[in-house]
């Protein structure tokens, strides 16, 4: 029984292979010469603004080479140019039968290029001479006339395709989108018109498509087109976000939670970005103080493929720190390191202050800053841990901070070594760290910027201070060596000015500190750039150095940034006593870019009327002495009289060699020509001996230092002013 059926297995299996032999005996063979025939390439037509003849030739052999690499055989160049067909402007399709048939290709290929600015295209026909097929044509486009080979090997490929039938791409389209344009789709894959179907290729795209984080669902699909198959990239979209929404915010407006959400109206809707974004909005709840806020998110469908986004909000109440404690502060009382922070529990004016709400980011910072703080005490060694915070309910926040302080370190022997610009014992006397003392790292740091100054100062602009500490754990001391490197002198070798479109550069020029050809000064430098702020003609001043032609030359550029200076101002005012008054100004503090200042002011009211104008030249001949000029006129009608004058004024400042930076010696001559009329009967006896006309001519000197960093919005120096005025006598006038 065994054996029987064992028999017939075996008898079906022989009768199987003899059927399939039997198949591939019928199926036709498919020979090489077959698969790749014999092809003629005729010169190609060239239409462009400059037609090239040789471009005919060589787009013809460069065809034919690659052709030949795909491995189909063609027929030499020069024996299809010798055919007269192949000269013919446009040969018809019997033309061409013939040639190839004399020829012995199989297929006979014509084209051309054609050239419209930089962008080009490529055209190709193809005719069987043996008529199994119908004619085809090839066309390729390329934006850059350059491009041309690129463009020949994409239709060699295509036609090589064409030839052995490979199947081709007719054309790559993208359906299904709405609001994604189809050329960003078509920008991220890889599959493109004319290459032969890849379908290794088309599952990358696939995923690529899918990863651009648009869609829910990208498929794959083709149809038979003219030239090969059409690929069809069908993708459903993500709903937008057509609605934002907020609910429970009674705190807080929407627009400002909006921004802080970070979503954007009709965005992808993209769940994880909106988790992100109720973290972002607790964080900015928190930030305000509600600590205890509850946010969730609720997504909604809307017509067109969209969706509300709505966040349900319990603020709940507002929790303030209570309480900031310490643990492990044996050196320093809590008060003495809440100073230190930013963050500080609730306090009786928190409503207005703020203070009391948490940030978290803050916090952070504070704990560097008690680090800091520690380190700069003397304990190199202190750990500040990380702030931990607890609510408690019905009480508020209480936040507790461990520190490890460690021991305290104190400074022994200083030293300087190295290249010395000066003796080690004036060096010395500039640092602030001595012996005995707390080591302290800020001011390590500034002995080191001080050290460095004085090296700039000497023309060192590239040397070097470097802090070396040895610490002794045993006698908990720190010796200090700062060890100098010189390096070479450096020259300014230029100078530059730039960002001054109304300045000129010699106003800028005269100010400086600094100049071509001189060695290098931190001094100089750090002086020419407060001078420039001192003018107020700019809102910033930025000084960039860079090597020269050489190692020891120097070129700085001085980048300044304008600001308006010029005003025009105009007022109105009522007051019991004049009544109405009307003011105007016109300033102008850096006129036509010379730094020169000019003002013109008037007043006027029911009972006055005022009119200056005061003119300044800073810099007379781009010295140190400034000059300047008033003139003015006004009247007042006062209870007991009328006051009427008119008169100017000479002014000068110039050094008087102290304190060149900020003092100046000043000398002003008035000239007020004063006419007192109306004046009743009971006026004051002082009053009635002026009535008529009063000549004063006076002059006055002084001496003033100014040292204000800015002329407005100063930030650090002063100003000092002693003068005496004298009037009458060799002078002139009848007023002493």
């Amino acid at each position: 029984m065994h054996q029987s059926v064992w028999k017939r297995g075996w008898i079906v299996k022989t009768l199987l292979v003899a059927l399939m032999l039997g198949l591939l005996l019928c199926l036709p063979l498919v020979s090489p010469a077959q698969q790749k025939k014999r092809a003629a390439v005729l010169p190609f037509s060239i239409y462009g603004p400059q037609p090239l003849e040789e471009m005919k030739t060589k787009l013809q052999a460069l065809l034919t080479d690659r052709l030949a690499k795909y491995g189909i055989s063609t027929v030499p160049q020069s024996e299809v140019n010798r055919h007269p067909v192949a000269s013919l402007p446009a040969p018809e399709a019997g033309e061409l039968t013939e040639l190839g048939k004399t020829l012995g290709a199989d297929l006979v290929i014509t084209g051309s290029l054609t050239q419209v600015g930089r962008r080009i295209s490529l055209d190709l026909k193809a005719l069987d001479v043996t008529g199994e097929r119908p004619p085809f044509s090839l066309f390729m486009v390329e934006d850059d006339v350059d491009r041309v080979n690129e463009a020949i090997d994409r239709v060699s490929k295509s036609l090589y395709n064409q030839m052995v039938g490979i199947v081709q791409i007719d054309s790559v389209v993208v359906k299904g989108n709405q609001r994604v344009e189809s050329d960003a789709i078509l920008a991220i894959v890889e599959t493109r018109k004319g290459e032969s179907l890849d379908f290794d290729k088309l599952d990358k795209d696939l995923r690529a498509i899918y990863s651009m984080g648009f869609f829910t669902d990208v498929r794959i699909e083709t149809e038979d087109g003219a030239k090969g198959k059409i690929v069809i990239f069908n993708v459903t979209e993500k709903p937008s976000i057509g609605r934002i929404q907020f609910q429970g915010n009674n705190k807080i407006k929407a627009d400002d939670l909006t921004k802080e959400s970070g979503i954007k109206l009709y965005s992808i809707y993209n769940p994880n970005e909106v988790k992100q974004s109720v973290n972002r909005l607790k964080d900015f709840y928190r930030q305000k103080g509600y600590y205890t806020v509850e946010i969730t998110e609720k997504i909604e469908d809307l017509p067109r493929n969209e969706v509300a986004l709505i966040y349900e909000i319990k603020e709940g109440e507002k929790v303030y720190i209570q309480k900031i404690e310490f643990i492990g502060n044996k050196s320093f009382k809590e008060g003495k390191l809440k100073d230190v922070m930013d963050t500080s529990e609730k306090g009786l004016l928190s409503w207005i202050t703020s203070s009391g709400v948490l940030d978290k980011k803050r916090l952070e910072t504070d704990a560097q800053k008690i680090t800091v703080f520690y380190q700069n005490q003397g304990y190199l060694k202190a750990r500040v841990g990380e702030p931990q915070v607890r609510y408690q309910a019905g009480y508020g926040l209480v936040i507790t901070i461990e520190i490890v302080e460690g021991e305290q370190y104190f400074v022994n022997q200083v030293d300087v070594t190295g290249d010395l610009v000066k003796p080690a014992e004036e060096l010395l006397k500039l640092v602030s760290l001595v012996k005995g003392e707390p080591f302290n790292r800020e001011l390590l740091r500034k002995d080191v910027m001080t050290l460095r100054e004085v090296y700039a100062d000497q023309g060192y602009a590239y040397a070097e201070v470097v802090p070396v500490t040895r610490e002794d754990d045993k006698a908990r001391t720190v010796d200090i060596t700062y060890r100098g490197t010189m390096g070479s002198k450096v020259l300014f070798e230029r100078i530059t000015i730039a960002g001054n479109t109304n300045t000129r550069d010699n106003v800028i020029r005269r100010d400086l500190e600094i100049y071509e050809g001189e060695y290098f000064s931190g001094y100089g430098m750090r002086k020419s750039t407060a001078n420039l702020h001192r003018l107020g003609f700019f809102e910033d001043v930025e000084v960039q150095t860079k090597r020269g032609s050489a190692d020891d030359l120097m070129d700085v550029t001085i980048n300044v940034k304008e600001k308006p200076t010029g005003s025009f101002t105009l007022g109105a005012g009522y007051s019991g006593y004049e009544g109405a008054t009307a003011t105007m100004q016109i300033a102008q503090n850096n006129l036509f870019g010379t730094g020169r200042k000019l003002v013109g002011s008037f007043r006027i009211s029911t009972i006055s009327q005022f009119f200056d104008i005061r003119f300044t030249e800073p810099r007379v001949n781009d010295t140190k002495i400034s000059a300047g000029a008033d003139i003015f006129k006004w009247e007042y009608q006062y209870e007991d009289y009328t006051r009427d004058s008119y008169g100017g004024a000479l002014r000068t400042r110039f050094p008087i060699g102290v304190d060149p930076d900020y003092t100046r010696g000043y000398a002003k001559y008035l000239y007020d020509d004063t006419t007192v009329t109306d004046v009743e009967p009971d006026a004051p006896f002082e009053i009635r001996d002026m009535q008529g006309r009063n000549l004063t001519s006076s002059i006055t000197v002084g001496i003033d230092r100014d040292s204000k960093d800015r002329p407005w919005n100063t930030r650090s120096g002063s100003y000092n002013n002693l003068s005496f005025e004298y009037a009458g006598g060799p002078l002139g006038g009848d007023v002493y």
